[in-house]
């Protein structure tokens, strides 16, 4: 079966597309040599600033927690700006509405009174938190920060992969890939009109500036990280200096009179905002774990009287769940009365005997997930994989049917690519960073990641990905 792949700088004839001629212009007159010592430079500079980050849950114990280099691709992924004030305008909708269906199942729940959404499905989700019932959060707003992946099919047309709404990461990768092409390649950059990113610290700060508490003129805004041994502590570090605030551990903030503060050698001092990148399990001992050390006891309290302000909010996960994810062209109805600008992939909810029943039948040629899972990690990609791993899944399958989904297997875009045979296409994803404050903002872009292993759909960093930087051009 011959499957047709859009890539993103040539077209079905191998002619250019127009958006890439000027850089494929100076490609070809730039020498191999002169590639490789700009690869290898790469490479050297990201060790020293020490864009890192850990994987855990490999295979070999000796490569547990290891630290490790994300590969980069100098051959960026471009894109025409006509294209993107359509993909923005689709992501300011479908964060919006995901904002307002969170505020509903909080609230009034709505949505589910109408039986749009099975009421199991939000409130037994492990994601749904009670103890948010009823609190009122800064404008509304409970995520704050969004990665919404996006993928390219075969004709062209994209589809929203997945929302990311609990602590979505990688911003920091889109801003160092940008520097970097900047500092190899001055020249590309007098060549095209691409787009800036590296205001993306200052939007994010002037956001979270604008979500503090009722009455607060000044804010203090602090980025709460679990600490050092976190596989994206990097990226805390970077937008903690990039902001110029505070980064802190549980064990510097401290909550007394539902006020939460943060230990200074000058005293205490009030914090009205605090940028978590930190899983609500883990927040706070007296009301979530009990055995988390990296959380501050009463942090709670202090935020549902409205004396602090949690971004992302406490219980955004029950709106990315995958479970949740087939509908949100639903909640777009429901809340905005308007239709999708964005695609959903078609999705088999397997906990259905009829959807149950098709992705059995079909298992070689789909892909299934576990409705919790994350990183690339619990998943089965039929056409990649062998008769004995697909059979072992479909045990796993019917053991636990409601426990996954099943999605046909998109033809995923590709790209040009340096890897060691030279320039070959590998399949490519998109995660703009979408943020929500008194506007919703983001910068043009995002991440591209791209899968680096020859016919791989896996593009995440966990599973050998790299990244590319994104050009979205302003003419």
């Amino acid at each position: 079966m011959s499957i047709n792949f859009y890539n993103e700088m040539y077209d079905a004839a191998g002619a250019l597309r127009p958006h890439y001629s000027a850089y494929a212009d100076w490609l070809a007159a730039t020498s191999p040599e002169r590639i490789a010592r700009k690869r290898a430079e790469a490479d050297i500079a990201f060790h020293r600033v020490g864009i890192t980050f850990a994987v855990y849950g490999e295979e070999s114990s000796q490569d547990e927690g290891k630290e490790r280099l994300i590969p980069f691709d100098i051959i960026p992924r471009i894109i025409p700006a006509a294209e993107w004030q359509a993909l923005q305008a689709g992501l300011r909708q479908r964060v919006k509405a995901l904002n307002a269906f969170l505020h509903d199942i909080y609230h009034g729940q709505e949505i589910l009174a109408a039986g749009l959404i099975p009421r199991e499905h939000v409130l037994d989700n492990a994601q749904f938190r009670p103890e948010m019932m009823g609190v009122d959060v800064p404008a509304g707003i409970y995520a704050h920060i969004a990665g919404v992946d996006l993928v390219r099919a075969g004709a062209g047309e994209y589809y929203v992969l997945e929302d990311n709404l609990r602590v979505p990461s990688g911003v920091s990768y889109m801003i160092e890939d940008r520097k970097m092409m900047m500092r190899l390649f001055p020249e590309l950059f007098s060549r095209h009109k691409v787009a800036p990113v590296q205001h993306y610290p200052d939007m994010l700060l002037e956001n979270l500036r604008t979500v503090a508490p009722q009455g607060v003129a000044n804010p203090t805004v602090v980025l709460l990280t679990p600490g050092a041994y976190n596989s994206a502590y990097f990226e805390h570090t970077f937008l903690a200096q990039q902001m110029g605030i505070e980064l802190v551990e549980g064990r510097d903030l401290f909550a007394k009179d539902d006020t939460v503060y943060m230990r200074t050698t000058q005293g205490p001092q009030r914090v009205d905002v605090i940028y978590r990148r930190l899983d609500d399990d883990f927040l706070d001992p007296l009301a979530f774990r009990k055995d988390s050390m990296l959380g501050v006891p009463g942090l709670l309290s202090a935020y549902r009287a409205g004396q602090v302000t949690l971004a992302n909010a406490i219980g955004t996960g029950v709106a990315d769940d995958k479970s949740i994810y087939p509908y949100v062209p639903e909640m777009v109805r429901f809340y905005l009365g308007e239709e999708s600008l964005l695609n959903n992939v078609p999705t088999w909810m397997l906990r259905k005997p009829d959807d149950l029943k098709y992705a059995l039948e079909h298992l070689p040629e789909l892909v299934v997930k576990e409705v919790h899972g994350a990183g690339g990690y619990g998943m089965l990609i039929g056409p990649a994989s062998t008769r004995k791993e697909i059979e072992r899944f479909r045990a796993r399958i019917i053991a636990e049917p409601e426990k996954y989904i099943a999605q046909p297997t998109l033809a995923l875009s590709n790209c040009p690519t340096f890897v060691e045979s030279g320039v070959a296409p590998r399949h490519l994803d998109l995660r703009p960073f979408v943020l929500s404050g008194k506007n919703i903002d983001m910068v043009p872009g995002g991440l591209t990641r791209v899968a680096l292993n020859e016919g791989s759909l896996v593009v995440n960093s966990s599973q050998g990905g790299g990244t590319k930087d994104t050009w979205v051009l302003e003419n």
